[in-house]
């Protein structure tokens, strides 16, 4: 570690007192409606008139402790500037997302998300607007299925693969006894649903997905001496899914309908913030767009969780950003070193530089090729609107 950079106990305290923080606030949890079965089948039943209420877990009752904790961290007092930018800004953000849970139904939750996730402007929407536009509306051909065994073989074979580059990648595939709950990443571990099934020939981009970006970046993340880069910095999301997604595409199998569905997504949270009923969200993505009726029911409550929420416009919104960095000539091996946000690169790169922080230990193989032989390059040239592949069923 270079000299420059002193790594102070106070500092190394409150960067471990975040990422401490940030593991109890579990958000998502809090946002995740508990009776989605029961309101799809009430909401067609009302032939998509009326969507019932959306129940949620129940709101801890140590926010404001936590909170409390939270904000008396010694912030000013770590030492070094840089790390004492990155933890501020991380501060901010878990403060905000307190706030999100505790507005949960209530007047401000959309603003809150608006402050948490970003707005969706006119710029990102006309992106969405377009996409929709020119990306072609095509059935894919039917496609064998695989069920929820044979979708976490898979994923264990995958996690394998990594622990025989690092024995330290200790995460697992965990099957989860309620239906309905499809795949998530939580802590690296993945999630599988026990009912879930998938098509085959989108098992291994949704692995490369879950697997090679959100439990490798935060392998990586916990390999640096800076805490928070493996529960992820402020505002990391975006590039993370930029990250995910792009890795779907690299694994052959980024269908029409996929993007198109980012950009929906985009378009559905746009109308959430403009106060548009469900049922008018819902007519949009399924008579405009041409969505499925699963998918366009999904798109509307993605949407309105918790009374409004932007985050899914952060799909198409980090598609587009990494796009542009990849344009300009970005290292997809720094893409890796944790969990962060573009913003936040020439700090990092400085922290890298001065020997502070480690270059990534794992780096999936699409993303580390060899220049003769680097997917990547001719992605360094492609708009949003052709970031899909053309795949048969397997």
């Amino acid at each position: 570690m270079s000299d420059d950079i002193e790594f102070t106990a106070t500092a190394r305290e409150t960067d471990r007192a975040l990422a401490r923080i940030d593991g109890r606030i579990d958000w998502l949890s809090y946002l995740t409606p508990t009776n989605l079965d029961a309101v799809a089948e009430g909401f067609r039943d009302s032939g998509y008139k009326v969507l019932p209420e959306l129940e949620y877990p129940p709101i801890p009752d140590d926010l404001g402790a936590l909170r409390s904790q939270l904000l008396d961290l010694p912030m000013r007092q770590l030492g070094n500037l840089d790390i004492e930018a990155l933890l501020i800004e991380k501060q901010r953000e878990l403060d905000r997302q307190i706030e999100l849970v505790r507005l949960r139904g209530r007047d401000g939750f959309t603003m809150a998300s608006i402050d948490l996730f970003g707005d969706v402007d006119a710029a990102l929407l006309a992106v969405a607007e377009k996409v929709l536009e020119e990306v072609p509306i095509r059935d894919r051909p039917t496609a064998q299925r695989v069920d929820a065994q044979a979708f976490m073989a898979a994923a264990r074979e995958a996690m394998d693969s990594y622990r025989a580059k690092d024995p330290r990648f200790d995460f697992e595939v965990v099957e989860e006894t309620t239906p309905g709950t499809h795949i998530f990443t939580a802590a690296g571990n993945l999630h599988v649903a026990f009912d879930y099934t998938c098509p085959r020939n989108r098992v291994e981009p949704l692995i490369r997905h879950e697997v090679g970006t959100h439990t490798v970046t935060r392998f990586n993340g916990r390999c640096q001496p800076l805490s928070v880069l493996e529960c992820g910095l402020a505002d990391y999301d975006a590039l993370q899914e930029g990250i995910a997604v792009l890795a779907e595409y690299l694994a052959g199998d980024m269908p029409p309908s996929r993007l198109r569905v980012l950009a929906a997504r985009a378009v559905a949270a746009r109308m959430a913030i403009d106060g548009r009923p469900a049922s008018e969200i819902f007519a949009k993505m399924r008579e405009e767009y041409h969505l499925r009726s699963e998918t366009a029911f999904d798109t509307t409550v993605r949407a309105l969780r918790g009374g409004g929420m932007t985050k899914d416009a952060l799909y198409l919104h980090g598609l587009v950003d990494l796009l542009a960095y990849l344009a300009g000539g970005g290292s997809t091996e720094f893409l890796f070193i944790g969990k962060f946000a573009l913003k936040q690169r020439a700090l990092l790169e400085r922290l890298l530089d001065n020997g502070f922080l480690q270059p990534p230990a794992i780096v999936p193989d699409e993303f580390a090729a060899p220049p003769d032989k680097d997917p990547i390059s001719p992605i360094r040239e492609m708009r949003v609107e052709q970031f899909y592949t053309e795949s048969t069923a397997a």
